[in-house]
């Protein structure tokens, strides 16, 4: 995606295509969060609840420092661990922009958090990520083939992608939406556990059980839910899902053996 630019005095400065915004989120990073979701996606996930952000096209212009004072006004409730989440849509097409806003939002002394699937990997990306306090990282499958069947591109750039966060010390939350049929395998959960403890700034990682709410989107917009004939998972399994995520030894998840031990418990394993 083109990043579009305002003149600004002498300077320019990246604009930002903008889907929607909630003004007080609880499930995309840690406490309560100003969420911004992107316009633009280059994948097409079977399982993804947004396909309305994936045209790069439409939605709301924003220039950076007008967003990052929006989100101001919600300082007062983020106490010590909210801040501010850029998602999508994929927002590593926007990284110029989504860095422009994340410093604005350091500017203002808000935290920031990126909820991506890493699978771009340009000079824009990582200098994106000299903003980024927290990485929310969709890791999808496991095996290269379910990427390139379900996702729409390979396994190394999300993999490239961690390791460079891995490189910088900035903290990842791993998430994977756990699809009945395809990733609900003690195989996948293993997998995972693997590439978890394998990275040291993985702190946490949270299996989310899919869901169909989304499919009167797909109604709406007049294309097919690919993954709209898969069951959604039962409590119980993904209860067995979360238990391979354990230490067998020591009864800890994978994210805690990644943690200082003064800091476990802040962030467990999604039950």
């Amino acid at each position: 995606m083109t990043e579009l630019l305002r003149k600004d005095g002498e300077k320019r400065s990246p604009l930002g295509r903008v889907h929607s915004i909630q003004s007080m989120g609880t499930v995309d990073g840690p406490g309560i969060r100003f969420v911004v979701f992107l316009k633009g996606c280059h994948l097409r996930c079977g399982c993804c609840h947004n396909p309305d952000t994936w045209e790069g096209t439409g939605g709301t212009l924003y220039a950076p420092d007008d967003l990052a004072e929006r989100a101001l006004r919600y300082k007062a409730y983020f106490g010590e661990r909210g801040g501010v989440t850029v998602s999508g849509g994929e927002p590593l097409l926007q990284a110029a922009f989504t860095k422009a806003f994340f410093a604005a939002c350091h500017a203002r002394g808000l935290h920031t958090c990126l909820d991506t699937s890493g699978s771009l990997l340009d000079d824009s990306v990582k200098s994106l990520l000299e903003e980024t306090d927290r990485i929310l990282l969709d890791i999808k499958y496991t095996t290269e083939r379910d990427y390139r069947d379900y996702v729409g591109c390979g396994m190394d750039t999300p993999l490239a992608f961690l390791a460079l966060a891995d490189e910088r010390g900035i903290p990842v939350t791993l998430r994977q939406v756990i699809i009945p049929t395809l990733n609900d395998t003690e195989e996948n959960a293993r997998a995972l556990r693997e590439i978890a403890t394998a990275h040291a700034c993985v702190d946490s990682v949270e299996l989310l059980p899919f869901r169909k709410i989304c499919t009167v989107k797909y109604e709406n917009m007049g294309i097919p839910f690919r993954f709209g004939h898969l069951p959604e998972p039962e409590p119980a399994a993904m209860e067995r899902l979360n238990a391979l995520l354990r230490d067998p030894d020591r009864g800890e998840t994978a994210s805690e053996i990644n943690q200082d031990p003064a800091d476990r418990g802040e962030n467990e394993v999604t039950p």
